[in-house]
C-alpha cells in the first residue's frame, strides 16, 4: 500500500517490491510482469519524477493530454501504452504517440488502425479488451464474441495481437480474482485455436488495489497509478483510487 506522505520514487519502489514478491510467491519470474504507471491527469513534471526514478512505461487514457505531455516528456526514455476508450476518428494520432493500444474491442476499431498503420508503413502492437465482467458500463468485447474478432485481427498486416486486457469490478482482492481467472482461461483457449500470427503472451489486468493478486493469476501487465502518483480527481471531482 502507499504511505502518506511517500514521494513518488518511494511509492514506486513499494509498487515494485510488491510485483516482486508476488510474483515470487506464484513461482514467477518478476522480469515477466511490466508496470504500466497510469499517469492519466498527472503532470509532467510528476512523470518525469517516475522516470528519473529508472522507470519508463506509461499508461495514458487521453489522446489530447497524451500529446501534451509526452511533448514535455519525450519519447527517447520512456515507452507508452494507450489504455483508454480509443474513437476512432483519434486514432490518427496512435502512431506518434504510442507503443501499444491495449483497448480495441471490436472489428470497426481494428480495421480502422491496420488502415492507419499501413498507410504509414508501421505495425501497431495491439491488446483486446474483455469486458470480462458483463458490465454494461464497461467497454470491451463480450468474451463469447472474441474469437471472431481474433480470426479477423489476425488477418491484418498492420497489427501485432499480443494478448489481453480487461477491467474488472472494483472490488476486494479475493472478489475479483475470479475475473483474472477467467481472463487468463479465455486468453488458454484461444491459443489452443493456434490462430497464424496471434501471439496472446500478454495478460493486461490489475491496478492500484488487486495488481498483486493479478499476478499471482497470471498478469503480464499491472496498470498502476494511484499506488505510484497519489490519489486523482475525476472530471466529476470524486477522488478516482482504483487505477
Amino acid at each position: 500500500m502507499m504511505n502518506a506522505g511517500s514521494s513518488i520514487a518511494e511509492n514506486l519502489a513499494t509498487v515494485r517490491e510488491n510485483i516482486e514478491r508476488a510474483a515470487h510467491s506464484a513461482g514467477r519470474d518478476p522480469a515477466s510482469v511490466k508496470l504500466v504507471a497510469v499517469s492519466k491527469t498527472v503532470p509532467a513534471e510528476s512523470v518525469l519524477e517516475v522516470l528519473e526514478a529508472g522507470h519508463g512505461l506509461f499508461g495514458e487514457n487521453y489522446v489530447q493530454e497524451a500529446r501534451e505531455k509526452i511533448q514535455t516528456v519525450g519519447r527517447d526514455r520512456t515507452r507508452w501504452h494507450f489504455i483508454g476508450h480509443l474513437q476512432r476518428n483519434k486514432v490518427k494520432y496512435v502512431f506518434d504517440l504510442f507503443d501499444m493500444v491495449e483497448t480495441v474491442d471490436s472489428l470497426r476499431l481494428a480495421q480502422e488502425i491496420d488502415r492507419r498503420a499501413q498507410r504509414a508503413g508501421q505495425r501497431m502492437d495491439i491488446l483486446i479488451e474483455v469486458n470480462i465482467s458483463g458490465e454494461e458500463t464497461k467497454s470491451g468485447i463480450d468474451p463469447a464474441a472474441i474469437i471472431d474478432l481474433v480470426r479477423g485481427i489476425s488477418r491484418m498486416e498492420g497489427l501485432r495481437l499480443k494478448g489481453l486486457m480487461t477491467m474488472p469490478p472494483f472490488l476486494e482482492p479475493e472478489q475479483v480474482r475470479p475475473y483474472f481467472t477467467a481472463l487468463r482461461r479465455l486468453r488458454d483457449r484461444l491459443r489452443d485455436e493456434a490462430i497464424p500470427g496471434v501471439e496472446l503472451e500478454e495478460l493486461s489486468m490489475g491496478m492500484t488495489s488487486d495488481y498483486e493478486t493479478a499476478i499471482e493469476e497470471g498478469a503480464t501487465i499491472v496498470r498502476v497509478g494511484t499506488g505510484i502518483f497519489g490519489p486523482r480527481r475525476t472530471s466529476q471531482g470524486e477522488i478516482c483510487l482504483q487505477e
